[in-house]
């Protein structure tokens, strides 16, 4: 199983020849290529949520905006017809009020953030696991760990296949050894599958600090078989301002 996490880049038409139209023929060769089972994306406008339904048919694309309207940012998650079965499906901010939409806590920017949570079974191997995808804040390190502690606490109070192993996929905003992923070290179960991967945002140019900010946490009987960056570049033309993270897990016996 093939999963991958791609913080796409905010489209306002902003990055010159980086804008999300010149990227757009390289996004689709590279997830044609790939054809990833599962992918988590990340600043997704609607715009560009609309352009992901028209060009990924073999996929169903879920999630919605963070704003009290459904607009604005979404945390998509998409995945393969052929090879994913939808159990259930979840949408909820990062508050204290995690079902009123356009909530946040008051440590946090002015952004809301929300998480797209699902509950998918790989039909060829008939297992059951949990997807968290998420977006944690960029501006407040204490909002990131309330964030981060509330998807942690959801996940381990599930009702539904509560045995089912959990992911949490997509753009901490925290480094790998940042005070917010110290949280992780109370729940030993998940694994970093890209721990030690280096940098994972590059930010197009020289002038803006690269760092290593998206992960992939996971559980057992998950296992990673191994993970990698997607660097490609045409000309000066990068799939996104992040690496898409790519892992690929199997079922230990």
């Amino acid at each position: 199983m093939k999963l991958v996490t791609f913080n796409i880049r905010c489209d306002f038409n902003q990055d010159g020849e980086n804008s999300f139209c010149f990227r757009k023929p390289l996004i689709r060769e590279k997830l044609e290529q790939e054809r990833p089972e599962v992918i988590c994306f990340q600043e997704v406008l609607p715009h560009v949520a609309v352009w992901l339904k028209e060009e990924l048919t073999d996929y169903y694309v879920v999630g919605c905006g963070r704003s009290q309207s459904l607009e604005d940012e979404q945390v998509s998650i998409a995945f393969r017809k052929d090879t994913m079965n939808l159990i259930s499906m979840e949408t909820f901010w990062l508050s204290p009020t995690p079902q009123t939409p356009g909530s946040r806590y008051q440590e946090q920017s002015e952004c809301p953030r929300v998480c797209t949570e699902v509950l998918l079974e790989e039909i060829r191997e008939k297992k059951v696991f949990r997807l968290f995808n998420l977006h944690l804040d960029h501006l407040g390190a204490e909002a990131r760990k309330l964030g981060l502690s509330q998807i942690l606490q959801k996940a381990g109070k599930a009702v539904l296949f509560p045995e089912a192993p959990v992911i949490l996929a997509g753009d901490f905003n925290a480094e790998q050894n940042g005070e917010e992923l110290q949280l992780m070290k109370n729940f030993p179960s998940y694994q970093n599958a890209a721990e030690g991967i280096g940098v994972t945002y590059h930010g197009f140019t020289p002038e803006d600090k690269p760092e290593s900010i998206d992960h992939i946490f996971y559980q057992s009987p998950l296992y990673c078989e191994r993970v990698e960056k997607w660097e490609d570049c045409r000309g000066k033309v990068w799939l996104s301002d992040h690496y898409p993270i790519c892992a690929v897990f199997s079922w230990k016996s």
